[in-house]
């Protein structure tokens, strides 16, 4: 763990809790939950098309995956909730074997209870990634929250830190590989990045494993407008 915490504050990030407790809550944590607009990119929309994605962040994420697996032997559950029916977020959720992606729910609480009944998990084992205003009720009920950063937006970044709401701030903003940053830094903090990246390179038996299993996962879609 030694030197983690300067890497990613050179790097613009911002730890609003200690690296020591943050390791202390991710052996806990069984859920990570990715907001989309404005965390897998910038949260740029447009008339006719969906917002995409990065694939060095989806090559983080795996690792985060893979990492999980290797420490404690299962998959981490991984879901999306956006306010949108972004085809794009189902597209890459169901290329990656992500577990669920939740459309259109505007209020994320929703889906959050939607996942701790589904998945028979609390909310302490639960990470939330995300960006916004819209947001914060729903990182509020998570054991960890990581937020990604908007230069335009100081005082929202003064009212998290005012009300302990976030436990990290990113270096980089959406659409600037914040997913990829906030990745490493959980693995980082794990202690076993050069194994699980030295372990992917090699494409080796317990990588195999991890690919086999992950693989058979079908995600589920829960669209909220269907449930009214």
């Amino acid at each position: 763990m030694s030197g983690i915490r300067e890497k990613f504050i050179q790097g613009g990030g911002i730890f609003f809790d200690s690296e020591e407790n943050i390791t202390k809550e991710l052996v806990k944590i069984k859920v990570f939950i990715f907001d989309w607009d404005g965390v897998f990119n910038d949260g740029s929309e447009g008339s006719g098309f969906g917002s995409g994605f990065s694939e060095a962040d989806v090559m983080g994420l795996n690792m985060l995956r893979f990492n999980h697996w290797r420490i404690h032997e299962e998959l981490p559950l991984v879901c999306i909730i956006t306010g949108e029916n972004n085809t794009t977020a189902i597209e890459l959720a169901k290329r990656e074997h992500f577990n669920a992606v939740f459309l259109r729910f505007l209020n994320k609480r929703k889906a959050l209870e939607s996942i701790a009944g589904t998945y028979k998990v609390s909310y302490d084992e639960m990470a939330f990634i995300f960006d916004d205003i819209l947001d914060v009720d729903a990182a509020g009920m998570c054991k960890l929250s990581f937020c990604v950063r908007r230069n335009a937006s100081p005082l929202f970044q003064d009212y998290l830190i005012e009300n302990n709401i976030c436990h990290y701030m990113t270096g980089h903003e959406g659409g600037h590989h914040a997913v990829r940053e906030i990745s490493e830094l959980i693995i980082g903090l794990t202690g076993e990045y050069n194994k699980t990246i030295r372990k992917r390179i090699e494409f080796g038996e317990d990588y195999q494993q991890y690919l086999s299993r992950r693989n058979r996962i079908d995600t589920e879609i829960e669209n909220f407008t269907l449930n009214l």
